[in-house]
């Protein structure tokens, strides 16, 4: 686990219940609903490089995950599930691992036997979370075609999922 983040990611994985938030609250000191997503690269796990500006045009939601993240491990296949039924809409799906180790990571990945429609990503120094200060882990955030976010998932509830696919599907609907 990262050094820096010490008890708030201990904190996280211990959070269990999901809180969904149409604004960052006082105190949350999350990225707010109508604001751009800051400026972010990340590397996914071929070695590919990215930025946030290589999303624009795209509807997103950006997942922040960890592997030592229990709710996390449960949400990530129903994500990947929702990406394949979204990709022919014009929606990517991108979870962003925070583990430091990318060996964890990729440790969890490969334990699933089919292959994954979701994009993903490594993140070890944990700066895409230092930007987006998620509340809770994981924490997706739904990203317009302009870059400005929509809507944020703080937490997982099973319940969240089609409310989650509705405001995609919603937003890639739009011109």
């Amino acid at each position: 686990m990262n050094e820096k983040y010490g008890l708030a990611l201990v904190g996280f994985t211990l959070t269990l219940a999901c809180a969904t938030a149409e604004t960052a609250g006082p105190g949350g000191g999350g990225a707010a609903v109508g604001s751009p997503v800051p400026q972010m690269k990340v590397t996914d796990f071929d070695g590919r490089k990215f930025d946030a500006r290589s999303l624009e045009g795209q509807v997103v939601l950006l997942d922040i995950w960890a592997s030592w993240c229990a709710p996390c491990k449960e949400e990530l296949p129903l994500l990947d599930s929702m990406a394949a039924r979204l990709r022919g809409k014009g929606v990517t799906v991108l979870a962003i691992s925070i583990d430091e180790s990318k060996e964890d990571a990729l440790g969890f990945l490969k334990s699933r036997r089919a292959g994954w429609a979701l994009s993903l990503a490594h993140d070890p120094e944990g700066k895409v979370a230092e930007r987006l200060k998620p509340s809770r882990m994981p924490t997706s955030y739904i990203i317009d075609r302009e870059g400005i976010i929509r809507h944020v998932n703080a937490g997982f509830e099973r319940d969240d999922l089609a409310k989650i696919e509705a405001r995609l599907t919603q937003l890639a609907a739009r011109p």
